[in-house]
């Protein structure tokens, strides 16, 4: 007799746990998602650059003094490399911005001046005006500093945050708080506090931990991403996803997934996309890991992405993805 009610439980079991996982497949299909129409949407990291090896890099390499053999004379974070970027075909560019002596930003990528420059130290030792003066194509160099093919042509190429959003009004930016100060943070606020809302929504922010965290407090509709929102959204997501709800972590963000874990993500692709877009969260694949910023730069590479996909993608190498999308806006 027990043995009786004990084959009845098991078999009550059994019918739950397979209805629950039928649910769970149905429910995370991208059979039953809406239709995705469109191309993806390219983000160009620093506008379009140089490019250089991957191969043994760390935090403190100088990349200029590696670069492959220019294909084009811009160099990155310049205005002339965001024209060429949006031209090109890029929705969104990113940009890193460091703080200066006279309490602005400068759109520049590394910590010291010295790989890159004609000059030392940090770029918050210098104001603005002097940061124009310098030469910020003099450290690139393709064949081991036999030659250095950008020395004297970038004088007064590093832009202004300022002059970069009052040159592309209407343009969509990423904004790379390169630090983890919350001073940046506290700074980075009061600048975007007086732009107006149709500005604000064109502008994402991500960075450190701690100023990113300041941004989220004192302005809660920008979206924003760190280490900790990006973790905080997609551990939350794996454990309730499957349900179709979205963690409120996940909500006005971004997300930079590399491309090997995708295929973890509930309902990926079509199912999670149209999950993140009502959440007002972009995604953003990336090539490799996810410990560098390796992107989809050949077409080849667009290849291993799913078909129709339509999220974001991180390129290097707007140039050579993005002629199909010539007819874009200017």
């Amino acid at each position: 007799m027990i043995t009786e009610v004990i084959k009845v439980k098991l078999k009550k079991a059994g019918l739950v746990f397979s209805l629950l996982v039928i649910f769970m497949l149905i429910n995370n299909s991208s059979i039953f998602s809406r239709n995705q129409s469109g191309e993806p949407l390219l983000l160009a990291h620093r506008g379009l650059g140089q490019t250089f090896s991957m191969e043994g890099i760390t935090g403190d390499t100088c990349t200029a003094e590696r670069i492959f053999q220019p294909e084009h004379p811009y160099l990155e974070n310049t205005i002339p490399s965001m024209e060429a970027a949006f031209r090109a075909g890029a929705d969104v560019v990113e940009l890193d911005i460091r703080p200066t002596k006279d309490g602005q930003f400068a759109v520049f990528h590394d910590w010291t001046l010295d790989c890159r420059t004609n000059a030392t130290g940090l770029p918050a030792d210098y104001t603005m005006d002097e940061l124009k003066e310098l030469d910020i194509g003099y450290g690139y160099t393709a064949d081991n500093g036999k030659t250095h093919p950008f020395r004297g042509k970038g004088v007064g190429l590093m832009p202004s945050l300022d002059e970069v959003l009052t040159k592309f009004p209407n343009r969509e930016f990423l904004i790379h708080i390169k630090s983890d100060d919350p001073a940046e943070g506290i700074q980075l606020a009061q600048y975007l506090f007086a732009l107006p809302e149709k500005r604000l929504n064109t502008l994402t922010v991500y960075g450190g931990d701690k100023p990113i965290e300041v941004l989220q407090e004192q302005l809660p509709e920008l979206r924003v991403m760190s280490k900790a929102t990006l973790k905080r959204c997609l551990l939350s997501y794996e454990a309730i996803g499957w349900t179709g709800k979205i963690p409120s972590s996940c909500k006005n963000t971004q997300l930079h997934i590399p491309e090997k874990y995708t295929s973890y993500l509930w309902g990926w692709p079509n199912k999670f996309l149209q999950r993140m877009e009502e959440a007002n969260t972009r995604v953003i694949v990336v090539a490799g890991d996810g410990n560098w910023s390796e992107g989809f730069d050949t077409k080849a590479d667009l290849q291993r992405l799913p078909d129709g996909y339509t999220g974001g993608i991180w390129t290097n190498r707007i140039d050579r993805i993005g002629s199909r999308h010539e007819s874009k806006r200017e």
